[in-house]
């Protein structure tokens, strides 16, 4: 972040000793180490924070595609069953409404043979 060399940093130190004093610069140093160490604690839960939300994010986006899937699904399985139930109820009228005997009269003889019970 900051580019500092070796007599920068040098430089740096000898000031904050000539001002703040050789008796006051342990405890100042200590607590720019106290309060450095909070921002990067700071700065690390801020990252976190937004690394799950955009997580947090991604899940959402899923959770709608599997939903948007499944409803999807839901539908042609809906239409099949329609289909069938329909179906179903086709070759339940022709079971209902069995061939009357002038229809058997006028059938060929080899359907005759084929199924007798007719």
């Amino acid at each position: 972040m900051f580019d500092f060399s070796a007599g920068e940093l040098g430089l740096v130190m000898v000031v904050a000793l000539v001002v703040i004093g050789p008796e006051r610069l342990p405890k100042v140093a200590r607590t720019l180490g106290h309060l450095y160490g909070r921002a990067q604690r700071y700065v690390n839960t801020v990252k976190s924070d937004i690394s799950r939300d955009m997580a947090l994010d991604e899940y959402r986006k899923l959770q709608q595609d599997v939903q948007a899937e499944a409803d999807a699904l839901h539908g042609v399985v809906k239409q099949a069953g329609a289909q069938m139930n329909e179906q179903m109820q086709q070759i339940n009228q022709t079971i209902a409404n069995p061939v009357s005997p002038a229809v058997v009269e006028k059938a060929p003889a080899d359907i005759q043979k084929q199924h007798p019970e007719i």
